[in-house]
């Protein structure tokens, strides 16, 4: 296991599906929509999603705040660090590992548990676990109708191409999209709408359906 991942935040709630996570406001290279991300299943196996939904709710000062003029800069600041609310993390599931066996694209056998800390995958990670088998893990996403799925496959793609990139292998992203095509042959609109959000995310990468 990778230990250049850092940590994010503590899990909230969860299910075999998903979980929720929980992170200041305010933390060093805060996670980003579509990135891989790992929770723990017991002291040696993984649980591996992807964040498809970040969400900061308000509270009583904040609506104060809003509609106070003049609010001191230093106050402001003072909230975004402070502030006991917590910035939410919503994950779809999408793998797991077992000690130090390879990922599979599979449900987890059980969910994490409350507080238990999640992890940034590192660029060894990501490649590691997209490299595995036929792109099984994008299933999770496709056959997710409350996703906004072409946004999120062309963030994450966009995020894993660039681990593989500097892994030495600037053939990944194709081959993500080709399966991609293959994937949703029998569904074009969505095709079209996944292949035009890569193409904004990745502008020098080109695919015909």
């Amino acid at each position: 296991m990778s230990e250049k991942a850092y940590e994010i935040g503590r899990l909230l709630r969860a299910g075999i599906s998903g979980f929720v996570a929980g992170t200041r406001v305010l933390v060093q290279d805060a996670p980003r929509f579509g990135a891989l991300v790992r929770a723990p299943l017991g002291e040696a196996d993984s649980i591996y999603g992807i964040i498809h939904e970040i969400n900061i709710d308000d509270d009583g000062l904040v609506r104060q705040l809003v509609t106070t003029e003049g609010v001191d800069a230093s106050v402001i600041a003072d909230q975004r660090v402070n502030r006991n609310v917590p910035m939410e993390m919503s994950v779809l599931a999408v793998g797991y590992r077992r000690a130090d066996q390879p990922p599979r694209h599979l449900l987890p056998p059980r969910a994490p548990l409350s507080l238990d800390l999640i992890y940034q995958c590192d660029d060894e990670e990501i490649v590691t676990f997209t490299n595995v088998g036929r792109f099984g893990y994008l299933r999770h996403l496709l056959h997710n109708p409350d996703l906004p799925v072409s946004e999120l496959i062309a963030a994450h793609i966009q995020q894993a191409d660039a681990a593989h990139r500097a892994a030495g292998d600037p053939t990944w992203a194709r081959r993500a999209a080709e399966e991609l095509i293959l994937l949703l042959r029998d569904d074009y609109p969505v095709l079209m709408q996944v292949l035009g959000a890569l193409s904004d995310a990745i502008p020098e990468f080109e695919v015909a359906p």
